[in-house]
């Protein structure tokens, strides 16, 4: 059951982080174990990526999602406008600052999803996003190394350009609690809590549902209106209609910093030209006095201006701008 309330409430988070990048976005039917955090720093390769939430009303515990930095890589480059191929093997901090608000709408719209199915409020703290990259740091905040807990594993591919894995993590207490209140049954009093957990093959069998098949869910910026798969009786709110001179989701990456410049004009010349230039040289643009100056973002054209001094510096003043639409195609290199 929990492999299914995992399948649900990731499809949403699949869902946000294909607005965000603009690409298809694929996962499959999670793997549900059970490990501790201690057995799983033996397992990681670092540096990774983590985001963790505490819930703060409707569930107890804390959330964990983690992502390998080679993924966290192509996405940051995604969403800063190139085409994913970008070859390194460390994120800058704009990089990590985009990468992690990606994460933080994932994890967000997960929790929507999960208070759509539980039919009750679920509020969590703000995300806490780190690079774990050293392998004696904490990974959590909130959840000790030697308590064990509930790993849900998914296949996560992005286009051809992901095909790895992303892993939620959820105390087995706040596990429990979920599917008890999905299901609608009275919460076990302390002794036959700890008679469950204390043999970790009952907790296995306690949340992982070995007859569940494996079940491919795709997601798309086109196809995210689509319904998801049922689970049990849950309804779920229709989405809120956006109106067509908005930019849907555009506040997902409000706060990702992009650098703005301004393009007096441009010439070419030939290399014998550029040889000769010296202190005094003349260099012709194309531009007319009047004409107006472009306006670039992350060097992609979003509007015109005209130069303008402010006290003593330059600056420009917008005198015409492409439509929010067409800003953000321009940002995503379409």
């Amino acid at each position: 059951m929990l492999g299914e309330i995992g399948n649900i409430s990731m499809g949403s988070a699949s869902t946000a982080l294909s607005t965000i990048i603009n690409r298809m976005v694929n996962i499959t039917t999670p793997r549900v174990s059970i490990t501790s955090l201690g057995e799983m720093k033996k397992e990681f390769d670092v540096p990774i990526i983590s985001v963790e939430v505490e819930y703060i009303e409707g569930l107890i515990g804390a959330n964990l999602l983690l992502i390998k930095i080679t993924d966290a890589i192509v996405i940051a480059d995604l969403m800063m406008g190139g085409d994913g191929t970008r070859k390194a093997d460390t994120l800058s901090e704009i990089e990590i600052s985009a990468v992690s608000e990606a994460m933080n709408q994932m994890i967000g719209s997960s929790a929507t999803s999960l208070s759509q199915m539980l039919n009750m409020p679920i509020n969590i703290s703000p995300p806490y996003a780190s690079v774990w990259d050293e392998k004696n740091n904490k990974l959590s905040e909130k959840i000790s190394e030697d308590d064990d807990i509930v790993k849900i594993s998914f296949r996560l591919t992005i286009d051809a350009l992901v095909d790895s894995e992303i892993m939620l993590l959820l105390p087995i207490q706040t596990a429990k609690m979920i599917i008890n209140k999905l299901t609608g049954t009275e919460e076990n009093t302390v002794e036959e809590q700890k008679q469950i957990f204390d043999n970790e093959a009952n907790v296995e069998n306690y949340f992982i549902d070995t007859n569940t098949n494996a079940q491919q869910v795709e997601y798309t910026p086109h196809e995210y209106n689509k319904p998801q798969n049922n689970v049990q009786k849950a309804e779920f709110a229709p989405l809120t209609p956006i109106a067509t001179n908005e930019v849907k989701n555009i506040d997902l990456i409000l706060d990702v910093p992009l650098e703005i410049s301004v393009v007096l004009g441009r010439t070419k010349k030939t290399i014998k030209d550029i040889l000769e230039l010296s202190v005094g040289s003349l260099v012709e643009l194309d531009k007319l006095t009047e004409e107006p100056v472009e306006i670039l973002v992350n060097g992609k054209k979003v509007a015109l201006g005209e130069v303008v001094v402010i006290d003593e510096n330059f600056g420009v003043r917008i005198t015409s701008i492409v439509s929010n639409t067409e800003r953000v195609k321009s940002l995503q290199g379409k």
